[in-house]
């Protein structure tokens, strides 16, 4: 009787593999995954002008190429391009949890990016940038450089002509003023 249900079991299984074969997908056939150039644009130690970025080649494994340049922003330069000077700030600003819905490892994203708005106005060439975590920074400079890099980074896009972008609570990040100019 084991004999028997050993056999029947070992068929079973025989043919659940032969009949799965034709059905799996066949990864040569496929075509390989575009990779879309893109540039980074981080600050340099050598240059104290917070307006001044540098670029940086990278490319984008998705065409959603704003966001995952930013993602790329955030992450900051490679080891070898620390050692040639280039730094971002742009990781060290945030804390607490994101308030972004997403499914994330950490909760959340740590910005949207909406095309065609100035903030919540329809606004075409405009693109909105804002962070789903709080920020905190150093100062003006510090303000200064991360909004150089952004800036820059996001309008090498041909679509996008101008760049806001907000903090968490929709405020105009490094704006000091209070009166949110950013997005009037």
């Amino acid at each position: 009787m084991r004999m028997r249900l050993f056999v029947v079991a070992t068929a079973v299984l025989l043919s659940a593999l032969f009949l799965a074969v034709p059905y799996l997908p066949n990864v040569a056939a496929q075509p390989a995954q575009t990779n879309i150039p893109i540039k980074v644009y981080f600050s340099k130690f050598s240059d104290s002008d917070p307006s001044h970025v540098y670029a940086v080649d990278r490319s984008s494994p998705t065409s959603a190429v704003a966001t995952f340049s930013i993602q790329l922003l955030i992450a900051g330069p490679t080891l070898s391009e620390r050692d040639q000077g280039y730094y971002s700030e742009l990781n060290s600003i945030f804390s607490q949890p994101s308030v972004c819905n997403g499914n994330h490892p950490t909760g959340g994203p740590d910005f949207t990016i909406t095309l065609d708005h100035r903030g919540p106005k329809p606004e075409p060439g405009t693109a909105t940038l804002k962070f789903c975590r709080q920020t905190t920074s150093n100062g003006e400079l510090e303000d200064a450089r991360i909004l150089a890099s952004i800036n820059a980074t996001l309008k090498q896009f041909s679509t996008i002509k101008n760049v806001v972008v907000l903090t968490k609570d929709g405020h105009c990040f490094g704006d000091l003023s209070g009166m949110d100019k950013c997005l009037k």
